[in-house]
């Protein structure tokens, strides 16, 4: 969930990232959903999470990098909290991962990485609007 919300917040809507897929947030993702032309029924869909889907690479900051930091943290077991820093320990995060689940080892994270590690949390997005 929080993932959902740093990449709301990467595309300019305001929301807290608390991982509670509220009011809050629900309206953010309507609002998302019609400024991209997908039907705005407040389900994070696969439409839903490709629209957001922000690349990001070595260098980069900001909320779509605390957004992949955080899967990381949550699902791959990392101790360090969401620092929005693509630094060196999130790059070779990045490859390790790329490697273990057989994409392009590049360190970026473009749509085939980031569908890849959000993959366990859309359905429970979907289930929870």
């Amino acid at each position: 969930m929080p993932t959902l919300q740093y990449l709301l917040r990467a595309h300019g809507h305001t929301v807290t990232v608390d991982g509670v897929f509220g009011a809050q947030t629900g309206d953010a993702v309507r609002a998302y959903q019609r400024t991209r032309g997908i039907p705005d029924n407040g389900i994070v869909c696969a439409e839903t999470w490709q629209a957001l889907i922000v690349p990001v690479g070595p260098g980069a900051s900001g909320n779509a990098v605390s957004g992949v930091q955080h899967e990381f943290q949550q699902r791959r077991g990392l101790a360090s909290a969401p620092d929005g820093v693509f630094g060196p320990g999130t790059e070779s995060a990045v490859r390790a991962f790329q490697a273990e689940a057989g994409l392009i080892v590049d360190g970026v994270v473009g749509t085939q990485t980031w569908q890849a590690l959000v993959a366990g949390s859309s359905a429970s997005l979907q289930q929870a609007a």
